[in-house]
């Protein structure tokens, strides 16, 4: 097929768009991943293939009563999704329609959002987050006309939760006109702040979580959007027939028994005692700031050789994350927390970089 027929047949407002450009895209030769926050510890499933030749459930009873357990929830609350990022999809699927209504965002925050609105025509308000990171409460409730408003808890790439009085106030605000969407991705790493709880009191609350983080998971890609029932059954028009492969809801359930739920809280508690001395180390470097918080699985910190230093450590097979771009976060790069050993090889590097430059506090 000609490019000439492709720019005449595609969906108008995909031409401007580009690729996702992730790491595994960009890079080849990366030694340590510490860019993606994914987990460290890549733990042991069995897989029983003898239904291989079978279509997988829509829906595997084994995952989907797993994570009602899990989360607290009743089954008719949750749907399984091919990872988080298919939950964001399918709510602006189910919800916007295109070239017509729009989303909200706040950024500094996840990328995908964005990306999912614009893949689908479905326009996007920005309302900064405050220069703390905390959310801009008047400025959100004074946006009208949104479907969608996706607030990420703990936030990424700033590592800061949402304050419950301002998000209860975004709730109330929007409670018959929008939905709120709380992406809790990073919820096992501040887990008292979850909002599941409150799916009973607020109609228009949905939440989405996933096993790419804290169980360690990212290969897997399977992720839960939690809601009231009826938001569910309204997401089941909209999913595909066989979102969930069979060896992935294998393994899922694996994980969400109680021996997978008793190991993926050991290794939280892990990294959070690497998050924090890796924290620490950071900040004792010259020339490093910390910036936000650290309730999720990274550190994101300042640099003002940012760039010269990411080009280093990328030299070296070590990847971080690059924010620089994002509102707010000049100079920023997000180091995601790895093993012991990972971590070290990061600062060796880092004092490697200061030494031949000569960065001083």
């Amino acid at each position: 097929m000609s490019r000439t027929l492709v720019d005449r047949l595609v969906n108008p407002n995909l031409i401007p768009l580009k690729p996702y450009e992730s790491a595994r895209r960009l890079y080849s030769g990366g030694q340590d991943w510490l860019n993606a926050n994914e987990s460290p510890f890549a733990n042991d499933y069995t897989v029983n293939s003898s239904r291989f030749n079978r279509y997988p459930a829509c829906q595997p009873d084994s995952v989907v009563k797993g994570y009602a357990d899990y989360a607290g929830v009743t089954t008719e609350q949750l749907i399984v999704t091919r990872g988080a990022d298919e939950g964001i999809e399918l709510l602006i699927r189910t919800f916007c329609t295109p070239g017509k209504d729009s989303i909200l965002i706040c950024p500094p925050t996840y990328g995908m959002y964005a990306i999912s609105a614009e893949t689908c025509d479905v326009g996007i308000k920005k309302v900064p987050l405050n220069a703390d990171f905390s959310l801009d409460v008047p400025a959100i409730c004074a946006t009208n006309e949104v479907k969608l408003v996706f607030i990420c808890s703990p936030n990424n790439p700033t590592g800061t939760r949402v304050e419950r009085a301002d998000l209860e106030a975004v709730l109330t605000h929007f409670g018959d006109s929008a939905l709120v969407v709380v992406d809790e991705a990073y919820i096992e790493f501040d887990a008292d702040s979850s909002w599941v709880s409150e799916l009973d009191n607020y109609a228009n609350l949905v939440v989405l979580r996933t096993l790419s983080k804290a169980f360690g998971l990212a290969g897997l890609r399977c992720g839960f959007t939690l809601a009231s029932a009826d938001i569910i059954q309204a997401l089941l028009k909209v999913i595909a027939p066989y979102p969930i492969p069979e060896p992935c809801a294998q393994i899922a359930a694996q994980a969400l028994s109680d021996t997978g739920i008793v190991q993926m809280q050991e290794q939280v508690a892990y990294l959070q005692a690497e998050k924090q001395r890796l924290l620490d180390a950071l900040q004792s470097r010259p020339g490093i700031s910390w910036v936000g918080d650290i309730q999720a699985n990274f550190v994101l910190f300042r640099f003002e050789q940012s760039s010269e230093l990411m080009a280093f450590l990328v030299s070296h097979g070590m990847l971080i994350r690059d924010q620089s771009k994002q509102l707010n976060l000049n100079h920023c790069l997000r180091a995601t927390v790895g093993s012991q050993e990972q971590n070290a090889r990061l600062l060796d590097l880092i004092d490697q970089y200061i030494a031949q430059t000569g960065v001083s506090a």
